[in-house]
């Protein structure tokens, strides 16, 4: 009885597998290329429907907030219950949602469209991060959620080339050539869904074999401050990240003239850089201390966000590479400092960071694109300047490498 109940168990992982690192994070560039498509789409969507900078806030709001309250739910459930073949059926939303919004001829349907892709990727990113958490082995975990982030972010800077190729010949109906990635990815997830079924460890069987993770490293006051100050980080970071990603086109067109493809390639410029810089936190975090590299991630940026509304079309280029670098560093480091502040609740926290970072992007954009409305797009960029000052209060976070345990 002993030993067919140990043949059950889902098998430990203790050394890096470095073929599911890549497949979810070439999931996750798929996911995130298929989201970062449509803000890349707005001023298509935007002349073709004639609507105003709120309205095109309220679209990544609608995707956003549905991601941001799902998320946490999504990790929670998982942390207890995991459901491997959850990635694939996620997905499975996300093909509909693209393939609803090539032909949404309405604003209403074009929210419900947006809303299901953020059922896609609220799904996929607890579950995916878990995925990633545990083919580290336990050991390199920085490493592994930065193989993860460069897969999105990659994919996010791959969006506005895919919106120029497709999109801006084809307009709306160009997204059907879009789902083409939705498709791969369902496949991809199949083959991580079957490793992983053998492989999750469910909280009920964490708690049965005694995993050193269930131990706390901080005291419950101490956590919950901690994870304040990586909120407000997180609403720094992406109410920064949604007015670039969101308006740097329209900010570039309206102050330079450039023309929409032109407008996307320099959106390209900052996202490419965001990929590349994806990959410096997480290897920095697990070699040094995970708060020092937030502090540069974060505060680092603000002088180069400072000067952004002052420079020219070429310096403007050159600091939206520089910003994107150095704060894409940034959201690996905390995802991990959290999961450590919260041992055995990877899915959980994993959710409501994403959520988080989804939830705020989307509240971001509304209000900037009403912001927008009422002023001016140079105003947008002028606020959104003083943000990553807010890196300060990583001075606030424990040191959790000098933590006993």
């Amino acid at each position: 009885m002993k030993n067919s109940v140990a043949h059950l168990a889902p098998a430990p992982v203790t050394t890096t597998v470095y073929p599911i690192l890549f497949a979810v994070s070439f999931v996750h560039l798929l996911n995130d290329a298929i989201q970062s498509v449509i803000p890349a789409m707005y001023p298509v969507l935007k002349n073709s429907m004639n609507l105003s900078f709120t309205q095109v806030g309220l679209i990544t709001l609608a995707s956003n907030l549905t991601a941001s309250l799902l998320q946490p739910l999504i990790g929670l459930y998982t942390d207890i219950k995991p459901k491997p073949y959850s990635l694939p059926i996620g997905m499975g939303f996300t093909l509909t949602g693209v393939l609803l919004l090539a032909m949404a001829p309405s604003f209403v349907l074009i929210l419900v469209s947006v809303g299901l892709v953020g059922i896609g990727s609220a799904v996929l990113h607890p579950e995916a991060s878990r995925v990633a958490y545990l083919a580290s082995g336990g050991g390199r975990r920085g490493l592994a959620q930065s193989i993860f982030q460069l897969g999105g972010n990659t994919g996010s800077a791959i969006g506005p080339l895919l919106a120029a190729l497709f999109i801006a010949p084809l307009g709306q109906s160009g997204l059907k050539w879009v789902s083409l990635a939705a498709m791969a990815a369902i496949i991809v997830q199949l083959n991580i869904s079957k490793w992983y079924s053998k492989h999750h460890l469910s909280g009920k069987h964490k708690r049965r074999t005694g995993s050193p993770e269930d131990v706390r490293p901080l005291p419950r006051r101490q956590v919950r401050f901690a994870l304040l100050i990586l909120v407000l980080l997180i609403f720094s970071k992406y109410i920064y990240l949604s007015g670039i990603t969101s308006y740097f086109t329209f900010y570039l067109i309206d102050q330079f003239g450039v023309t929409v493809r032109q407008s996307q390639m320099y959106l390209f410029l900052f996202l490419a850089s965001a990929a590349a810089g994806t990959f410096m936190g997480g290897p920095l975090g697990d070699r040094f201390s995970r708060k020092y590299v937030i502090w540069f991630s974060i505060l680092g940026t603000a002088p180069f966000s400072l000067m952004l509304p002052y420079a020219d079309l070429f310096w403007s280029g050159v600091l939206c590479v520089l910003i994107g670098f150095i704060l894409s560093s940034a959201f690996s480091v905390i995802l991990v400092y959290a999961q450590e502040l919260m041992p055995g609740r990877v899915g959980m926290v994993s959710g409501l960071f994403f959520g988080l970072a989804f939830g705020m992007g989307g509240i971001g954009s509304a209000l900037l694109g009403y912001l927008a409305d009422q002023m001016s797009m140079e105003t947008v960029f002028k606020v959104c300047a003083f943000l990553p000052l807010m890196g300060l209060i990583t001075a606030f976070l424990p040191d959790l490498k000098k933590q006993p345990g």
